[in-house]
Parts: structure tokens; sequence; C-alpha cells
């Protein structure tokens, strides 16, 4: 809201009985620094009302106009967050007939007696408008609510529409290797096809519970030596795919020297991938991504440029908070939950720096720049080599009571070299333990009758399972469920949908 605007909504309209008490009145609040203006009829009140007012003081006399019938109709129409302060000075003697009407038609009357005391009525001003500011808080709140909830709702749609889009050409596909049947050559095209659609449907989920981590506190960035360079340079191959597909003509310009920093270079790759997506979605076909950095007092530098579709002057400030998509945004976007900012953002700030975004207009492209401070030169992470399938044999029992999706891990345990079991319930489970003595047990958590927590306390106990590797397996990864899963015995917890990747590492390692 403009200053002007503010300014009305802060005055004392007032109609007093006489131009010299109109005078004098104004004379008295004015000098307690109440600004007010004088109105010759209540018609001219009313209309005054309508463009704001902090209180209204009215003569008696006033309300025998037989506008009053209009400014009463005014002051019923208020919004469910107004009660528009009225302050009537009334005739010293009997009760009013036209007080007592005003008192019943509308709710906030406050009647003072004339002659008054000066302190006593500048005090009953103030005090109006210090209830009458109380109520444009609660206008801005229920503004705020309106708004975040219309958000949500815009947001949940999206979130709708996007998992929808994976599932269309998945349910597809399933179908056709039920009825054709097709050969291995000819299937493979199908299952790369659905792979890709469920990495699509896994990076939601993950983006959606990474934001409610990060709003509740729950993340902690693994922070190590880094060499920003280097995930500048990991960034741009997550989200070279995105960049070719649009032909964008990507520029890089990175400096020779080292961008030594204490970061997190999962999460920080995550920043910058997330930008440089952003940047290939919201430009046209054929457009220009940069991606520069540098090192300038103490910090690095880094901004990703595009000329694509700019952002409006009054979203600059607000393209980075949660549920907000810039007008067009959406349309122009090939998928995605608009999110993408906030988590930029809030992994930034989690690295002790900032981000900003600058666009001319609509039309005009748009930077992002992030600044992180810098440390001194030090010994930088070194990656290790991707982890192959586990070289000991091993056996696993799996249990959950989705028979599918026990079935297929166990399929996906056996590709791999391992011995498998499989059990769709707690007391199953305990039955098979004498004869296998496994050495990995990945169980479910939210199985009906015996859950997981209290199967694997009970494999602790057990002599065939107490040695096992205990995995959780659940859609729950919240801190509070790793907890629980901790103090049930377990040795790891994973999050559905499981990546085969992580599940080989972890049980290589326990073979090694």
């Amino acid at each position: 809201m403009s200053e002007a605007a503010e300014a009305l909504e802060r005055r004392v309209l007032m109609r007093a009985a006489t131009a010299r008490d109109a005078l004098m009145t104004r004379a008295v609040l004015e000098r307690a620094g109440v600004p007010v203006l004088n109105c010759t009829t209540l018609a001219a009140l009313a209309d005054e009302l309508a463009r704001g007012a902090g209180a209204l003081v009215l003569a008696e006399e006033a309300l025998a106009d037989p506008a009053a019938t209009g400014l009463t109709q005014a002051l019923q129409r208020q919004p469910p967050w107004s009660d528009l302060p009225v302050l009537v000075l009334a005739r010293q003697g009997a009760d009013s007939r036209v007080v007592a009407e005003a008192m019943d038609s509308v709710a906030n009357v406050t009647v003072i007696e004339r002659p008054m005391r000066v302190a006593a009525f500048v005090s009953s001003v103030r005090s109006a408008l210090r209830a009458r500011n109380r109520q444009y808080d609660l206008r801005a709140t229920l503004e705020g609510l309106r708004l975040a909830d219309q958000r949500k709702t815009e947001f949940l749609a999206t979130l709708a529409h996007e998992l929808r889009n994976p599932l269309a050409p998945l349910q597809t596909a399933l179908t056709l290797l039920k009825r054709k049947r097709p050969g291995p050559d000819e299937a493979v095209r199908h299952y790369d096809m659905m792979r890709r659609q469920i990495d699509h449907m896994v990076r939601l989920v993950n983006d959606l519970m990474e934001i409610s981590r990060i709003t509740r506190g729950k993340i902690e960035p693994d922070m190590d030596a880094i060499d920003l360079r280097q995930v500048l340079h990991d960034a741009l191959e997550l989200s070279r795919p995105l960049l070719d597909a649009a032909q964008h003509q990507l520029v890089l310009r990175l400096p020779d020297s080292p961008l030594p920093l204490e970061g997190d270079s999962v999460r920080l790759t995550q920043v910058f991938s997330n930008l440089l997506n952003n940047a290939a979605k919201y430009t046209p076909a054929g457009g220009h991504v940069a991606l520069t950095a540098q090192a300038m007092d103490g910090q690095a530098i880094v901004s990703v440029q595009d000329d694509g579709i700019g952002i409006a002057p009054e979203m600059l400030d607000t393209v980075f908070d949660m549920f907000v998509q810039a007008s067009g945004a959406s349309k122009a976007a090939q998928g995605g939950l608009g999110i993408g900012l906030t988590l930029a953002r809030s992994l930034v700030e989690l690295h002790g720096g900032h981000i900003v975004a600058h666009s001319a207009g609509l039309g005009q492209g748009s930077t992002f720049t992030v600044r992180l401070p810098l440390q001194a030169a030090q010994a930088m992470e070194t990656p290790v080599d991707a982890l192959a399938a586990p070289s000991v044999a091993l056996t696993a029992l799996v249990v959950d009571d989705n028979r599918d999706a026990a079935d297929s891990l166990a399929e996906f345990l056996q590709a791999i070299g391992m011995a498998t079991a499989v059990a769709y319930s707690g007391d199953q489970a305990l039955d098979l333990l004498p004869g296998l003595r496994p050495d990995l047990a990945i169980l479910d958590i939210g199985m009906p009758g015996m859950d997981g927590y209290e199967l694997a306390r009970r494999l602790r106990r057990h002599p065939a399972g107490r040695d096992a590797l205990l995995v959780a397996l659940t859609g729950w990864g919240q801190e509070r469920d790793r907890e629980a899963t901790a103090q049930a015995g377990f040795d790891h917890h994973l999050v559905k949908p499981l990546d085969p990747e992580q599940l080989i590492a972890l049980v290589e390692g326990f073979s090694r």
C-alpha cells in the first residue's frame, strides 16, 4: 500500500455541530498529532469514508441529518475485519433518541458528553485509532492467509498435473508390454522410457521432501572443503539434457584458479542445477544461457543469465517464495512444481550465502546471482569410484506386505548375485528365520499386525538374525522416523522409492 493510501486510512473524519466547533476540535487533535479532515455534510463524510478512515467523530446534531441513513448503511457494509470506531459528541442532558438509534445500528460507538475535557477527548480518539490499527493488522494477516491458500491451491493443482504426466506414459507402456509382449530389443525402448518417467517422479517427491525438511530446520549440510568449479561442472552435467533439448547456446566462464569453500557439494550442485534448469525451461528454443563464476572480496560470485521470458518488476521480490510462480511462467515451463527457487535460496542461506534475481522486465531475460563465502585454499574432496555389485555372495530376507514391492526387490537382489527369501508379514519372516540366517534383512515399516519396528526388535533377539544388516525401507523420511528406526535396531534407513545404486553401495560396504 502506498504512503498516500496509508495516510487516508489513519485520518479522523469529523462532522461537527457548528463551524466554530469544527475549527476548535480540529486544532485540538492536530496539536496532538492526529490528522483530521472536517466534512461540512454527512454526505461528504460518507464519500470520504469510501477512501479510508481511522475513526469518525460526529456531533449528535449531525445524526439528525437525512444523510445519516446512508452513512449507517456504509458502516453496516464493512468487511469482516473492519469495525470502524465512531465517537459521538452528545449534548448534555437527557438521553437522545438519535444517539440511541446510532448505538443500536452501528456496533462500535463511543458516546462522549459535551462539554468534555480536552485530555479525555484526545485520549479517546487515540484509543480509537490504536484499535483501528489492530484491525489493519488483522486485515493484512487475513489477506496473507488468503494469498497463501490461493497459492497452495494452485500448487496442489500443479502437483497433481505433474504427477499425472509421468503416470500416463507409464500406464501406456505397461499396457503395450502386456498386450504385444515384444521381444527384448523392442522392450528396451519401453523400459528406458519407464525409467525416465520414474526418475522424474522421484525428483518431484524428493524436492517436496527437501523443502519440508528445510522449512522445519531438519536438514544439516554435509560440509567439506570443495572447489566450487567442480560443483558447477557437476550441475551443468545434470542440466545438460534440458539445455541440449532446447538447443540453447551455453557460455561457460570459470576462473583458472580454484574457488575453495566449505560446503556440501551435493546440495550446492542441486542449487546451480535448479538455476540452470530454470534458465533452460523459461528461455525459448535456441536461446542463450551463460554460467559465470569469479572471486571478489572474499566471495565466490556465480551468475546464471538467460535471454528468456524475464520477470516482471513486481515479482522480483517474491519469486523465491513458496508456492509463487511468475505470471506466465507455468505455461513456459516444461514441467516442475515451481519450488526450485525456494529450495535454491534455502540451501544457499544454509551455506552462509545469499541469492538475488534481476530482470529488466518481461521478455528481457533474467539473471540469478549467488554469493558464497570463500575459504582459504585447502585439500579438496576427491570423488570415489562408483561401487559395483557385491563381490561376496550374501543371503537377503525381504519383508513387505506389498507383494509386488517385495517380489520385485527380491528379483533385483538376485540379479546382483544374492540369495533371497521373501516374506509378506512379520510372522512369516520369523518362521523363515531359523533355516535362512540372513546376512541382510530389508523390512517394510508400515505392515499390518507386526510392523517393521517390532520385527526388527525380534530379529535382534533371535540367534539367526542378531548379526544381520537391518535396513528399514519406508515412505517416511523425516528425522523422527530415522530416530525411530535406529531405536528399533535398524542399521540403515532407506526411503521409497528405493535407489538401486544406494542399495548396491550399502551391500558392497557390508560385504567388505
